[in-house]
């Protein structure tokens, strides 16, 4: 043992340097380590959100790092209520509760709804309906951490990757005052959507608003804001006030069943659709564009002509049977709260 302990003591200078390297390597090694992305894609994101925004890397890795995968999101993701015919998709939404509930919840917020209607050429009871499919009016908004949500959904569902990435990167990027609380408090949907009326955050971003001028949006504890910031959503997509939004269509002998169409924009006159053969059970504008949506209903095949309003919509979730729930509740409702002949 002392002749190896000699023979060390006796090795040549020129090996330190060689010890000093490997010294200094060790630390560069854990250091990397310390720094590796939790989430695969996680760098580059915070590179671009960084870029954009001017905040810090370490913050940004620090709200990403405590993201957690959840197994339920993507298991949730996989079998949506859109899923189903419209003949299961429709009494989720149009049960008495949930219409009774509408019309007293109308009541309730009818100055400001009204108020906000006539700014947006938006009918109120369809403000009211979108609160209503999507949470009920403010009673389940989600239990899901966004940022769990979006994280992953934007790096561990390829699907649909994209979409939840930018969504994820208008999260980060959102101003504080554009938010509920902390960002890392914020629950939602297990797609990621917040508040009453289900924004994403790119929706936050682009047509959230601040309605009651405390320089917030706030789009759990301002009536005023949520109102208004789905009435300036429907308004920024192209609805049209005072226009129809779905009716009736009957086929006769001469009648094919419609192609399913990239999205449910109006595509020909009304009148086209007769000379194929439906007929409309209401009057319409002949010449008025619409669309042909055929749903699977409780007594067999329901066929609708859609308007733009329709497909305005689809722009908020872009099933048909959701713009459908959404309009029939809105007719529910306001049939509770207006009177004959009111407007």
């Amino acid at each position: 043992m002392d002749e190896v302990l000699a023979a060390r003591r006796a090795r040549p200078a020129r090996h330190l340097p060689r010890l000093a390297g490997a010294m200094i390597a060790f630390p560069l090694m854990f250091a990397s380590a310390a720094f590796a992305e939790t989430h695969p894609g996680q760098e580059q994101l915070v590179r671009e959100v960084a870029r954009d925004t001017g905040k810090s890397k370490a913050s940004l890795n620090a709200l990403l790092d405590g993201a957690k995968k959840q197994q339920a999101i993507l298991d949730a993701i996989s079998r949506p209520a859109e899923g189903k015919p419209w003949r299961d998709y429709r009494p989720i939404f149009l049960t008495e509760q949930r219409i009774q509930a509408g019309a007293d919840f109308y009541r309730q917020h009818r100055q400001l709804l009204d108020g906000i209607g006539r700014k947006y050429g938006v009918p109120p009871e369809y403000i009211v309906a979108i609160v209503g499919v999507e949470t009920f009016y403010g009673r389940n908004t989600g239990k899901w951490k966004v940022l769990d949500a979006l994280a992953t959904l934007a790096f561990y569902y390829p699907k649909r990757a994209p979409f939840f990435r930018e969504q994820l990167k208008a999260l980060l990027e959102l101003p504080q005052n554009h938010l509920g609380g902390p960002l890392d408090t914020l629950t939602g949907s297990y797609a990621g959507a917040q508040g009453w009326g289900q924004f994403m955050p790119s929706s936050i971003r682009d047509w959230g608003v601040d309605y009651d001028h405390d320089g917030r949006i706030d789009m759990k504890g301002s009536m005023g804001d949520i109102f208004a910031s789905v009435a300036n959503y429907f308004a920024q997509h192209g609805w049209e006030a005072g226009g129809p939004v779905a009716a009736r269509a009957q086929p006769d002998a001469r009648a094919v069943d419609p192609a399913v169409p990239k999205d449910w924009k109006p595509v020909a006159p009304v009148e086209s659709f007769v000379a194929d053969g439906f007929a409309p059970l209401q009057h319409l504008n002949p010449g008025r564009d619409a669309q042909l949506v055929r749903l699977d209903g409780p007594a067999g095949d329901e066929y609708w002509f859609v308007f733009q309003n329709f497909y305005v919509i689809t722009t908020y979730n872009r099933s048909p049977m959701y713009a459908m729930a959404v309009d029939q509740l809105a007719r529910e409702i306001r049939a509770r709260t207006h009177g004959p002949g009111e407007r």
